[in-house]
Protein backbone atom coordinates (compact mmCIF):
# COMPACT_ATOMS: atom_id res chain seq x y z
CA UNK A 1 0.00 0.00 0.00
CA UNK A 2 1.38 3.18 -1.16
CA UNK A 3 0.67 6.47 1.21
CA UNK A 4 1.94 9.12 -1.37
CA UNK A 5 1.50 12.70 -0.44
CA UNK A 6 -1.12 14.85 -2.36
CA UNK A 7 -2.11 18.38 -1.45
CA UNK A 8 -1.19 16.89 2.16
CA UNK A 9 -3.80 13.86 1.94
CA UNK A 10 -1.80 10.40 1.05
CA UNK A 11 -2.98 8.50 -2.29
CA UNK A 12 -3.66 4.77 -0.85
CA UNK A 13 -3.39 1.57 -3.02
CA UNK A 14 -6.43 -1.07 -2.97
CA UNK A 15 -6.36 -4.16 -5.84
CA UNK A 16 -9.13 -2.12 -7.86
CA UNK A 17 -8.28 1.07 -7.69
CA UNK A 18 -6.56 3.87 -5.53
CA UNK A 19 -8.00 6.34 -3.27
CA UNK A 20 -6.65 10.16 -4.44
CA UNK A 21 -7.53 13.47 -3.20
CA UNK A 22 -10.05 15.40 -5.56
CA UNK A 23 -8.90 17.69 -8.36
CA UNK A 24 -11.07 19.89 -10.38
CA UNK A 25 -11.54 17.36 -13.16
CA UNK A 26 -13.57 15.47 -11.22
CA UNK A 27 -16.59 18.13 -11.01
CA UNK A 28 -18.09 16.73 -13.90
CA UNK A 29 -18.53 12.97 -12.82
CA UNK A 30 -19.75 13.97 -9.44
CA UNK A 31 -22.28 16.48 -10.88
CA UNK A 32 -23.54 13.26 -13.16
CA UNK A 33 -23.67 10.57 -10.58
CA UNK A 34 -24.84 12.96 -7.26
CA UNK A 35 -27.76 14.31 -9.83
CA UNK A 36 -29.07 11.00 -9.33
CA UNK A 37 -31.81 11.13 -6.37
CA UNK A 38 -30.77 7.30 -5.15
CA UNK A 39 -27.02 8.56 -4.62
CA UNK A 40 -28.35 11.72 -2.79
CA UNK A 41 -31.18 10.60 -0.97
CA UNK A 42 -28.64 7.85 1.08
CA UNK A 43 -26.52 10.92 1.67
CA UNK A 44 -27.36 13.78 4.45
CA UNK A 45 -25.67 16.49 2.74
CA UNK A 46 -25.52 16.26 -1.09
CA UNK A 47 -29.13 18.29 -2.33
CA UNK A 48 -31.38 16.95 -5.06
CA UNK A 49 -31.29 18.89 -7.80
CA UNK A 50 -28.15 20.16 -7.20
CA UNK A 51 -27.37 23.79 -7.12
CA UNK A 52 -25.38 25.21 -9.93
CA UNK A 53 -21.89 25.78 -9.18
CA UNK A 54 -22.31 23.63 -5.45
CA UNK A 55 -19.81 21.06 -6.86
CA UNK A 56 -17.45 23.02 -7.95
CA UNK A 57 -17.04 24.70 -4.44
CA UNK A 58 -17.29 21.72 -2.80
CA UNK A 59 -14.28 20.17 -4.55
CA UNK A 60 -12.22 23.77 -4.09
CA UNK A 61 -12.99 23.21 -0.38
CA UNK A 62 -11.59 19.67 -0.91
CA UNK A 63 -8.82 20.84 -2.23
CA UNK A 64 -7.69 23.69 0.58
CA UNK A 65 -4.83 23.38 2.90
CA UNK A 66 -7.61 24.66 5.81
CA UNK A 67 -9.77 21.90 5.94
CA UNK A 68 -11.62 20.05 8.67
CA UNK A 69 -12.49 16.86 6.30
CA UNK A 70 -10.34 14.74 3.59
CA UNK A 71 -11.77 13.48 0.93
CA UNK A 72 -10.61 10.77 -1.89
CA UNK A 73 -11.99 10.19 -4.76
CA UNK A 74 -11.85 5.89 -6.05
CA UNK A 75 -10.09 6.34 -9.08
CA UNK A 76 -10.46 2.77 -11.14
CA UNK A 77 -7.77 4.09 -13.45
CA UNK A 78 -5.07 1.95 -12.78
CA UNK A 79 -6.92 -1.18 -13.10
CA UNK A 80 -8.43 0.27 -16.58
CA UNK A 81 -11.30 1.18 -14.97
CA UNK A 82 -13.38 4.44 -14.41
CA UNK A 83 -11.92 7.93 -13.39
CA UNK A 84 -14.26 8.30 -10.67
CA UNK A 85 -16.06 5.68 -9.06
CA UNK A 86 -17.16 7.04 -5.98
CA UNK A 87 -16.06 9.60 -3.40
CA UNK A 88 -15.26 8.22 0.75
CA UNK A 89 -13.93 10.82 3.14
CA UNK A 90 -12.86 11.29 6.89
CA UNK A 91 -14.07 14.87 8.87
CA UNK A 92 -11.97 15.41 11.76
CA UNK A 93 -13.23 15.18 15.26
CA UNK A 94 -12.04 15.86 18.40
CA UNK A 95 -10.16 13.70 20.73
CA UNK A 96 -8.60 11.55 17.52
CA UNK A 97 -11.46 10.59 15.81
CA UNK A 98 -13.04 10.80 12.29
CA UNK A 99 -16.07 10.60 10.71
CA UNK A 100 -16.19 8.11 7.81
CA UNK A 101 -18.84 9.35 4.75
CA UNK A 102 -18.81 7.36 2.18
CA UNK A 103 -21.26 6.86 -1.46
CA UNK A 104 -20.58 4.74 -4.46
CA UNK A 105 -22.06 5.52 -8.29
CA UNK A 106 -25.40 3.03 -8.76
CA UNK A 107 -22.94 1.45 -11.64
CA UNK A 108 -20.93 -0.03 -9.35
CA UNK A 109 -23.22 -1.16 -6.48
CA UNK A 110 -23.03 -4.52 -5.23
CA UNK A 111 -19.62 -4.94 -6.13
CA UNK A 112 -17.77 -4.98 -2.79
CA UNK A 113 -16.01 -1.40 -4.01
CA UNK A 114 -17.25 0.09 -0.93
CA UNK A 115 -16.53 -2.66 1.46
CA UNK A 116 -12.81 -2.39 -0.54
CA UNK A 117 -12.43 1.32 -0.56
CA UNK A 118 -13.25 1.48 3.34
CA UNK A 119 -10.79 -1.21 4.46
CA UNK A 120 -8.60 0.29 2.30
CA UNK A 121 -8.85 3.52 4.05
CA UNK A 122 -9.51 2.07 7.65
CA UNK A 123 -6.00 0.03 7.21
CA UNK A 124 -3.97 3.69 5.95
CA UNK A 125 -5.60 5.33 8.85
CA UNK A 126 -3.92 8.22 7.39
CA UNK A 127 -4.55 10.94 10.18
CA UNK A 128 -3.69 8.28 12.89
CA UNK A 129 -7.24 8.06 14.44
CA UNK A 130 -7.91 6.28 17.29
CA UNK A 131 -11.46 5.26 16.62
CA UNK A 132 -13.71 6.25 13.28
CA UNK A 133 -17.14 6.66 13.28
CA UNK A 134 -20.27 6.21 11.03
CA UNK A 135 -23.51 6.89 10.65
CA UNK A 136 -25.93 5.79 7.48
CA UNK A 137 -29.81 5.83 7.31
CA UNK A 138 -32.10 2.78 8.59
CA UNK A 139 -33.49 2.59 4.96
CA UNK A 140 -30.00 1.71 3.40
CA UNK A 141 -29.06 -1.86 5.00
CA UNK A 142 -26.91 -1.91 2.33
CA UNK A 143 -23.78 0.42 3.30
CA UNK A 144 -24.43 -0.55 7.11
CA UNK A 145 -23.30 -4.23 6.07
CA UNK A 146 -20.80 -2.80 4.54
CA UNK A 147 -19.85 -1.11 7.93
CA UNK A 148 -20.13 -4.17 9.50
CA UNK A 149 -18.17 -6.16 6.93
CA UNK A 150 -15.11 -3.96 7.96
CA UNK A 151 -15.05 -4.24 11.55
CA UNK A 152 -17.28 -1.24 12.60
CA UNK A 153 -19.52 -2.00 15.63
CA UNK A 154 -22.83 -0.85 15.97
CA UNK A 155 -23.82 1.76 18.66
CA UNK A 156 -27.39 2.97 18.88
CA UNK A 157 -29.89 5.01 16.60
CA UNK A 158 -29.82 8.20 15.91
CA UNK A 159 -31.05 10.50 13.58
CA UNK A 160 -29.78 13.56 11.11
CA UNK A 161 -31.08 15.88 8.94
CA UNK A 162 -30.59 14.98 4.80
CA UNK A 163 -30.34 18.31 2.74
CA UNK A 164 -32.20 16.17 -0.10
CA UNK A 165 -34.94 14.42 1.91
CA UNK A 166 -35.92 18.20 3.38
CA UNK A 167 -36.76 16.04 7.06
CA UNK A 168 -34.60 14.18 9.70
CA UNK A 169 -33.90 10.34 8.76
CA UNK A 170 -33.12 7.52 11.43
CA UNK A 171 -29.79 6.31 11.51
CA UNK A 172 -27.68 3.61 12.86
CA UNK A 173 -24.37 4.52 14.39
CA UNK A 174 -21.22 2.64 14.05
CA UNK A 175 -17.39 2.93 15.45
CA UNK A 176 -14.52 1.14 14.62
CA UNK A 177 -11.20 0.85 17.32
CA UNK A 178 -8.09 1.38 15.69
Amino acid sequence: MSLDLVNNQPVIEASRFVLRPLRDSDSGLISHYTSDERVARMTSSIPHPMPPGAIEAYVARTMAEARDEDVWAIDGTPDGGEELKGIISLKRMDRNQSEVHFWIAPLFWNTGLASEALEALVTANPLKNAAMFASVFQDNPASARVLIHCGFEYLGDAETFSVSRNANVPTWTYTRKL
